[in-house]
C-alpha cells in the first residue's frame, strides 16, 4: 500500500508537524455502536459512493446500511430525472441509515452556469464568471442561498460550491465560467458570500480546487496539473479565496487533484496525497477544521500510477476524510477493502484515521439541523427573477467601434452562427442545453436566418458559412470556447474581413457582431474592428437577456471579470 511517507520535506515556514484539534462526536447506532472501533467502521465512514439509477441500487442500499458509506454523491447523468424523483431518491437513501446514526452526506454539483447537477425543473442559474461580472456580494450572497434552498428541498445536504480558482488564461478551456474571475480580491469577496448564502440555507459548502486550480494549464480529468508558483505567488494568486472561505465559516474542502512543487519539496506530488497540503498547508498555516473531500478518484489526476486501492490508502494517510468515488460498485467495494486492510496493519495509522471519523461524524451531526423546504421552493419564480437578475448585470459590451448596436427591426435580415454547445470537460452540463439565440431575436421582432457551426471549423466549413450569410444585413457569429478550438477564430475573422463589403455586394455581408458565449479569452481573439459581447454561459436567461440587450431593451451592464491580452 502507497502511503504519503516518501513524500519530500516540507520546506516552507509551514509546521507540518502539528495536528488540528478536534471535536469527539459520541459513536452512533448501528454499526459503529459502541466498544472499540473497527478497522471496518473506520474506513466505511470515510466514503461517498455513487450508483447508476433514479432509485437507490441495492447495492447502496447495504452498503449504507452496513456503515460502509457516510454518503453519496448524486450525478445528473447517472441519478437525476425530475426534482420530485430527487427528493424520492434522497428520502430512501436516509431511510436506510442504521437507526441512531446522522443524516448521511448527500451531495450535489450544483455550481449553476456551465455545471448544473440538477436540471429538468429547477433554476437555470448563470455562474460564478457571470457573478464576477454583475461584481455584487450581495447578489452571490442570493445565489448561494437560492441554490442551497432548492438543494435542501431537494434533499440534498451538501454542495460541491463555491469554486475559488482564479481564473488564468491557460485554464480557460478546463475551467470555462466556474471560477468568478482572475482577481483573487474579486474571486475571495464573492467566494466567501456564496458560501455564506448556501450555508444559510442548511447545506454545507464546499470549497474548491485547493490550494487553486486556475495557473494550471492541464484538466485534471486527463492528466496531474502542475502549479508552477512559488510561495510567494501561491499565497498572492491562488490562496485568498480560500482563506476568506474559511473565515466564512465553509464546512468542507475539495483538493484538487493537482500538484504544487513548491509545497512539496519540489515533486509533483497530486494534493489528493500530501500531507504538506492537507495538514501542513491546509489545517496547520490555514486553520481549516472542517471536513475535506477528495475531488473524485475516477479522474486520472487522482491515480499518479497508484491504482484505486494505493490513492485510497495515500490519501487517507495523508488527511484526506471523504473519499469521493466514482466508480462500479465492485471498484468501490474493493477500495472500501484497501483502506480497511491498511488501518488494520497500520499503514494508515488509526489515530488519524479516529481523528477523520470525528470529523466526518460532527459535519454529518450539523447536517441533522436542515430544515426542508417543500418542493415549491424549486423552480419558483423568485428565484427565477434572480437568475434574470445575474443575467442583466453581467451581459458585457466589450466594444462597438461602428456602433452597429442595438439591431433596430425592419433593418433587413440577420444571419446567427453559433455551434451546438458540448461537453468540453467532464465536470459540465453544457450539452443538456441549446442556443436559442434565434428564436429569441424573432420574438423581438427580427427577421432572422439561423446556421449551426462545427465545433472546430475547417476552411472549406468556414467558406460555406461565409456563402450562406452573404447579403445579411447584419451576421451575429457565437464562439463556444475560440481559445481551444481555433476553427472559430478563424471563422470570425473571415466574417469580419468580408463583412465591410455592402450588404448584399459581391460574397459580402453587412456588419458582424462576435458573441463569446463561454470563455472571455475568445475576445482577445476577436478583430478589434467589430462588435464584440460576452455572457459567461449559455443558460436560458443569459440568452434572453442577450436578445434583450441586442435589440436594445436593455443595456449591457456588466464589467468584464478578467483582464484580455493579445493571445500568445
Amino acid at each position: 500500500m502507497s502511503s504519503t511517507t516518501s513524500e519530500p520535506g516540507f520546506t516552507s515556514a509551514m509546521d507540518p508537524g502539528s495536528t488540528p484539534d478536534t471535536s469527539a462526536v459520541a459513536e452512533p447506532a448501528g454499526p459503529r455502536a459502541s466498544g472499540p472501533v473497527s478497522a471496518a467502521a473506520l474506513a466505511g465512514v470515510r466514503f461517498l459512493r455513487s450508483f447508476d439509477g433514479l432509485e437507490p441500487s441495492a447495492g447502496i442500499l447495504t452498503a449504507i446500511r452496513e456503515g460502509r458509506a457516510s454518503g453519496v454523491t448524486l450525478f445528473r447523468a447517472r441519478n437525476v430525472s425530475t426534482p420530485e424523483q430527487v427528493r424520492d431518491l434522497c428520502a430512501a437513501l436516509q431511510a436506510a441509515r442504521p437507526v441512531g446514526d446522522p443524516p448521511l452526506v448527500i451531495g450535489l454539483d450544483q455550481e449553476g452556469g456551465q455545471l448544473q447537477a440538477v436540471g429538468d425543473g429547477a433554476t437555470a442559474w448563470p455562474g460564478n464568471l457571470a457573478l464576477g461580472a454583475a461584481g455584487s456580494e450581495e447578489m452571490a450572497r442570493r445565489a448561494g442561498r437560492a441554490i442551497g434552498a432548492e438543494v435542501a428541498a431537494l434533499g440534498g445536504t451538501l454542495v460541491y460550491a463555491p469554486v475559488c480558482d482564479v481564473l488564468q488564461r491557460s485554464s480557460a478551456t478546463p475551467l470555462g465560467t466556474r471560477p468568478f474571475g482572475d482577481d483573487p480580491g474579486l474571486v475571495s469577496r464573492l467566494a466567501a458570500a456564496m458560501t455564506a448564502g448556501l450555508q444559510e440555507a442548511g447545506i454545507a459548502a464546499t470549497l474548491k480546487h485547493f490550494p487553486g486550480h486556475g495557473s494550471a494549464a492541464a484538466d485534471s480529468h486527463k492528466a496531474l496539473p502542475v502549479v508552477s508558483h512559488d510561495l510567494a505567488g501561491l499565497r498572492e494568486l491562488e490562496l485568498p479565496p480560500f482563506i476568506s472561505g474559511i473565515a466564512a465559516g465553509v464546512r468542507a474542502v475539495l483538493p484538487g487533484h493537482l500538484a504544487v512543487p513548491a509545497l512539496t519539496g519540489g515533486a509533483a506530488i497530486p494534493a489528493t496525497v500530501s500531507r504538506a497540503i492537507l495538514v501542513g498547508l491546509l489545517r496547520d498555516e490555514l486553520g481549516f477544521r472542517g471536513v475535506t473531500i477528495s475531488d473524485a478518484l475516477d479522474m486520472a489526476g487522482a491515480s499518479h500510477d497508484r491504482g484505486l486501492g494505493g490513492t485510497v490508502g495515500a490519501a487517507a494517510q495523508a488527511g484526506m476524510d471523504l473519499l469521493l468515488l466514482n466508480h462500479p460498485a465492485a471498484l468501490e467495494e474493493a477500495a472500501f477493502e484497501a483502506l480497511r486492510e491498511a488501518i488494520e496493519s497500520g499503514t494508515v495509522d488509526r489515530r488519524r484515521a479516529e481523528e477523520a471519523r470525528d470529523r466526518i461524524l460532527a459535519l454529518r451531526v450539523e447536517l441533522a439541523g436542515i430544515a426542508q423546504p417543500s418542493l415549491g421552493v424549486v423552480g419558483c419564480a423568485e428565484h427565477g427573477a434572480l437568475a434574470r437578475e445575474i443575467a442583466e448585470a453581467s451581459v458585457t459590451l466589450v466594444r462597438d467601434p461602428d456602433a452597429v448596436l442595438p439591431l433596430q427591426a425592419g433593418g433587413g435580415r440577420v444571419a446567427v452562427i453559433a455551434p451546438a454547445p458540448v461537453d468540453l470537460t467532464p465536470a459540465e452540463t453544457s450539452s443538456y442545453l441549446r442556443i436559442g439565440l434565434a428564436e429569441a431575436l424573432r420574438e423581438r421582432g427580427l427577421a432572422v436566418d439561423e446556421l449551426t457551426a462545427p465545433l472546430d471549423p475547417t476552411p472549406s466549413d468556414v467558406a460555406a458559412i461565409a456563402d450562406a450569410v452573404a447579403g445579411h444585413a447584419t451576421t451575429i457569429v457565437c464562439t463556444f470556447d475560440a481559445v481551444g478550438f481555433p476553427g472559430q477564430v478563424s471563422l470570425v475573422s473571415h466574417l469580419a474581413s468580408h463583412g465591410a463589403m455592402p450588404a448584399g455586394g459581391p460574397g459580402g455581408s453587412g456588419p458582424v457582431v462576435a458573441i463569446a458565449l463561454r470563455s472571455p479569452y475568445d475576445v482577445a481573439l476577436f478583430p478589434a474592428a467589430i462588435a464584440s459581447i460576452c455572457t459567461y454561459g449559455i443558460q436560458p436567461p443569459q440568452i434572453e437577456v442577450l436578445a434583450d440587450a441586442l435589440v436594445g431593451r436593455i443595456p449591457f451592464a456588466g464589467r468584464l471579470p478578467v483582464r484580455l491580452e493579445p493571445a500568445p
